[in-house]
């Protein structure tokens, strides 16, 4: 069996990295390609190292499809894979026309609530609010090429099949994983001196940094041994910088910037905080579980596909007036948190072993293309 994967680039995101992730438990007799249209190229050498192969198309621009497509069909024309598997807006576009040009079935992904509420009041603030529902329309109008969907959380599959008008049955759950030997005991840390906050993920508006700043900010009124790490890089960072300028936190706020294996950090922490107003099934998040670090995540629906207040301090997402509850409340309760850390810990290697994540997707993609996929293996959105 021959299999495509298609990305935009291999820039270091959640989905490039499980991709690489799964891909890397993949049986030796199926044969991989990981076709990518776009520059980034952070995560090359994982791949590389995994013995995965690389394509580069090069596309030129984001949207260049009138470039994209043809390369796609030469290159498919000439290897002839029995599968696509493609993940984000361009390579999903570019891939499902090609794949309907040349007669090679597509299985689509979804990675992100593309359509839900909180992002579409989002982007109706914004300049690119046309594109945005241009390429929607394009996203619909394409949705019936692909023969099965692979969904990473539950309600990303149902917010994006009412979206996207996607039939019951079609979709398939998959959660990310994480190779759970990696992740050691973590041992407590005193709290006396400084009780360390850390976010790890991209500074973009949607992880909901103006939120947690703001938070950081009211709470330091009244905790003052408290510090804030964010590892991380994006667009949002000159308005974080704005932020901590405003309120005056540059001795307490530290931007680190992008750093490997951000996971590491979650240990020189005291608690892990995720403000995010939607997401994907965050692979940030399930990192913090295994790792046993108390967290604070905000109530969007595929956060608590993963944390239940069991296992997290939870709170209404865009509350500053809940963070702040959230973060003084992880502190003065700081030995019941982390039970509740290693509650969370438990869980995550139970159910998001990488091992497990890989065989599931594989099996789920020899039952597509030997057709003999069940009803039993599909959500019903």
């Amino acid at each position: 069996m021959k299999v495509f994967f298609t990305l935009d680039s291999l820039a270091n995101g959640g989905t490039e990295k499980s991709t690489v992730d799964i891909l890397s438990y993949f049986s030796k007799d199926i044969e991989l390609k990981v076709v990518h249209l776009l520059p980034g190229f952070d995560l090359k050498p994982a791949y590389e190292k995994a013995g995965i192969p690389l394509h580069y198309l090069d596309i030129g621009g984001r949207h260049s499809y009138h470039k994209g497509i043809p390369r796609l069909i030469r290159l498919i024309r000439k290897e002839k894979p029995d599968l696509i598997v493609s993940s984000i807006l361009t390579a999903n576009l570019t891939s499902r026309i090609a794949g309907l040009i040349t007669r090679t079935p597509v299985v689509g992904t979804f990675v992100n609530d593309s359509y839900g509420e909180i992002r579409i009041e989002e982007m109706r603030k914004k300049k690119q609010y046309s594109k945005f529902r241009l390429f929607w329309l394009f996203d619909k109008w394409t949705s019936g090429i692909p023969v099965y969907w692979i969904s990473n959380a539950v309600s990303i599959a149902q917010s994006n099949a009412r979206a996207l008008g996607i039939g019951k049955k079609k979709i398939k759950v998959i959660y990310r994983g994480r190779e759970t030997d990696v992740f050691p005991l973590r041992q407590p840390l005193p709290v006396a001196d400084n009780f360390r906050f850390v976010f790890v993920g991209r500074m973009v508006e949607r992880k909901g940094l103006a939120e947690l700043i703001t938070a950081f900010s009211e709470l330091k009124k009244k905790q003052s041994n408290i510090t804030l790490d964010i590892f991380g890089d994006g667009l949002f960072r000159k308005r974080t910088e704005a932020l901590i300028d405003e309120f005056q936190l540059r001795d307490s706020v530290t931007l680190y910037g992008m750093v490997a294996n951000g996971w590491k950090k979650l240990y020189d922490a005291h608690c892990f905080v995720f403000p995010s107003w939607y997401e994907g099934f965050s692979g940030a998040l399930i990192e913090a579980m295994m790792a046993g670090i108390p967290i604070i995540a905000s109530d969007i629906s595929m956060n608590l596909e993963a944390v239940s207040s069991e296992t997290a301090l939870i709170y209404k997402v865009k509350s500053v007036n809940e963070l702040v509850d959230c973060m003084d409340r992880m502190i003065s309760s700081y030995p019941a948190m982390m039970q509740m850390a290693s509650r969370a810990s438990a869980s995550a290697k139970s159910r998001f072993d990488i091992k497990v994540i890989a065989n599931e997707y594989e099996s789920f993609l020899r039952k597509v293309v030997e057709k003999k996929v069940d009803e039993e293996d599909l959500v019903d959105v």
